[in-house]
């Protein structure tokens, strides 16, 4: 063991002696008797929480203080006379045999898996691994606490002044996904010191915003105390999207204004209250399927000098227990699968989410992922520890549970088959609608049934239309700019070869590639862009908007911008190259959907009279202005589809059980090159209508059309009608 300086704290041990304490709350507890720590490490034969004096240079005098109680396979001890804010690790004396899954070292300072607050960063260095690098086999001797970052000791008395949640329900709700830093970086409405942090989220500039364009709740990119893969590093670059977690209690430090010493925490706080109060529910994006430290020959921060075994899934546990072997079993693509079968890891994320809860009052999570973690003995489980866990929860039951259904396997690929009260990102939707619009769709009857829900996927067990989140783009992708400029990526940024980043794009360059001064070509992605952002707003089900989308951010064609910290994925407000035609175009959509409940029904459409005599509630017409028959679903030619949805009376009932009436709407989408001639049938339309939204010059807002009328509709577009 290296030497250890004495510090502020030499005196603990001698004149105030260490106290037992207690196993629980895991953690560091503080009072001003003294602050209780408590850390899972089953096998290890020794433990130290370890206290640091800052010195001014990021690195401070270490006083070691041993952990002189164990009970349940946790080390604790109560150490009096520290202060809030103080910086602390732990390390663990045990065997080193890595075979068996032990990775004991004490040369490695450890962060507390249950700390409420991080300080410093991770500074790449052969002493963050536990193993010399080359001789995987053999412990280093090396020192990792100059190189790694430290837990804060937090008390943290946040006045949320009786503040209750939003409880909004999924149909009413419309999800705006951005990145913390990213919104603000550039915003010059947002002072310049708040920018890029939880405070500068918290003002009106951004507030004001997400109410005047129409969204409800905001999804944040993981927030979770995360750090960059060394690799990553060593080619000049960042994690910035932030999937890479090392704190699963901890708000991500360098998102603080306001310091790491604890300051995050109200910080994040305050922002959420800022969100409450503009009526705006905040959702986390969580990363529980994997953790920074990556493979086994990647760096030791935390989990796996503490419990190797017990916090992540082995290879030797599939195939031959006897058998062993230092590989991991890895479904996630990041090197390691947190083993959320094994007691503690479970028993970790579950309080995540609920400090998550009730401390930070989020409203809810969508879970990065989620297929790695619903598993018993490897096999998909939607009875797994986890999903049951959660859903008898009385704090997590009643909280927005979003599955991200697939992980990096194959057989991990589980959209529609999540149990209720979960609902999905649906990437059958973003298929779809981006190849009808780029004129690659067979037809349009898969295009009909992603527009009414995707009854296909959630009808079968009693979910409803919202149990489907809706979307064309998201962080990791084309933008949807990028979506109608580019057909080929361009990632060589990311250093590797442009090998990164999926192929299958699915999207049309609309003549040119990359950006262009052709005005023809500009206005037709501008229109093509309208067109998709409005069939995601009129689509049944949960849509949800990529930060920057209904104001043209561009990505440089780059679709797999994880590690650009800069301009690249920063959202640029100034208006000169802003696509406002289309935030004001986003914000029209959203707010019909918003005043016209037939536009966000919570049951499924049957295609038949709502009331005895009356029209039919769903009716798909073909441009002819008949009915949709059994031949034209099978013509893979058709590229335009009028879907009639009932307003007057609608078939659910009211919060009092009263009729609820509303207007009805036709709806319009033309993917094909050439103008249509449309007829607005009688059996379907009501007498008359009026255009309320509309990507056809020929037909702006305000047209008005009667039943029985014909009407040209041009080429790649789309028309609202609203009942007059």
């Amino acid at each position: 063991m290296t030497a250890v300086t004495p510090g502020m704290w030499d005196h603990i041990g001698q004149r105030n002696p260490v106290w037992p304490g207690r196993n629980w709350p895991l953690g560091a507890t503080w009072s001003e008797e003294s602050t209780n720590f408590a850390v899972y490490a089953p096998r290890a034969t020794r433990a130290w929480v370890c206290l640091f004096e800052d010195d001014g240079r990021g690195t401070g005098v270490e006083t070691r203080v041993e952990l002189t109680e164990q009970s349940l396979g946790i080390w604790h001890s109560a150490v009096p006379g520290l202060v809030v804010g103080t910086l602390y690790g732990y390390r663990a004396e045990g065997p080193w045999r890595p075979e068996e899954g032990l990775r004991f070292n004490v040369e490695k300072l450890l962060l507390d898996p249950y700390g409420r607050a991080v300080s410093g960063t991770l500074t790449p260095h052969p002493a963050i691994y536990s193993y010399v690098p080359g001789e995987p086999g053999r412990s280093s001797e090396l020192d990792s606490a100059p190189y790694v970052p430290r837990s804060v000791v937090v008390h943290d008395e946040f006045d949320w002044g009786g503040e209750v949640p939003l409880g909004r329900r999924w149909r009413d709700t419309v999800i705006y996904e951005l990145h913390v830093k990213g919104m603000t970086k550039l915003h010059d409405r947002v002072p310049e010191h708040l920018r890029g942090t939880y405070a500068g989220l918290a003002t009106p500039a951004v507030t004001d915003y997400l109410k005047d364009l129409g969204v409800t709740a905001v999804e944040l990119l993981p927030v979770h105390q995360f750090v960059s893969e060394p690799p990553l590093a060593e080619r000049g670059l960042v994690n910035y999207w932030g999937y890479n977690s090392i704190g699963f209690f901890a708000p991500h430090n360098a998102y603080s204004s306001s310091g790491d010493r604890g300051q995050q925490v109200t910080e994040f706080k305050r922002m959420v209250k800022a969100f409450h109060d503009a009526g705006l529910e905040v959702y986390l994006d969580v990363v529980y399927n994997h953790t920074a430290e990556a493979g086994p020959r990647g760096p030791t921060l935390s989990f796996r000098g503490l419990d190797d075994r017990g916090y992540y899934q082995r290879v030797s546990d599939l195939l031959n227990p006897s058998a062993r072997t230092d590989s991991y079993w890895d479904v996630t693509g990041c090197g390691n699968t947190v083993d959320a079968t094994h007691t503690q890891p479970l028993r970790m994320i579950l309080d995540s989410l609920r400090y998550w809860v009730s401390e930070m009052h989020v409203d809810g999570f969508r879970f990065d992922l989620m297929s790695a973690l619903a598993r018993t003995n490897r096999q998909i489980d939607m009875g797994s520890h986890l999903l049951v866990a959660i859903g008898q929860d009385p704090v997590l039951r009643h909280v927005k549970l979003v599955a991200e259904p697939w992980d990096a396997s194959m057989e991990g690929y589980r959209v529609g088959g999540f149990p209720p009260p979960w609902i999905e990102w649906n990437d059958q939707y973003r298929d779809t609608v981006r190849d009808f619009w780029r004129g690659r769709a067979h037809g349009i009857r898969t295009v009909a049934t992603r527009l009414a829900g995707s009854s296909d996927l959630y009808a079968d067990d009693g979910r409803s239309p919202y149990a489907s989140v809706n979307f064309v783009t998201a962080h990791d992708g084309f933008t949807l700019r990028d979506l109608v400029s580019y057909e080929r990526k361009r990632n060589e940024a990311n250093g590797e070869d442009n090998r990164d980043g999926t192929d299958n794009n699915r999207s049309w360059n609309c003549g040119a590639e990359g950006e262009t001064d052709d005005p023809d070509v500009v206005a037709l992605r501008r229109r093509q862009a309208a067109n998709m952002m409005a069939t995601l707003c009129f689509s049944a089900g949960v849509p949800m908007l990529t930060a920057g989308d209904e104001r043209g951010r561009t990505q440089g064609g780059n679709n797999n911008a994880y590690g650009q910290d800069d301009e690249t994925s920063w959202i640029d407000w100034r208006p000169d190259d802003a696509w406002l035609d289309l935030y004001e175009f986003t914000k029209t959509a959203l707010r019909l959907r918003r005043e016209h409940p037939a536009l966000r029904q919570r049951h499924w459409f049957e295609g038949r009279p709502t009331i005895e005599g009356g029209p039919k509630d769903l009716v798909w017409l073909h441009p002819e202005g008949r009915e949709m028959s059994s031949v034209d679903w099978r013509d893979d030619s058709v590229k335009v589809i009028g879907m009639f949805v009932l307003g007057d009376p609608l078939r659910f009932p009211g919060p009092r059980g009263e009729q609820l009436r509303d207007k009805s709407f036709m709806i319009w989408l033309n993917s094909g090159p050439d103008p249509v001639e449309l007829t607005m049938t009688e059996n379907a339309w009501v007498a008359a209508g009026e255009v309320v939204l509309s990507t056809d010059t020929t037909n702006p807002i305000g047209t008005t059309v009667k039943s029985g009328q014909q009407l040209t509709q041009e080429g790649r577009s789309v028309l609202v009608l609203r009942q007059l």
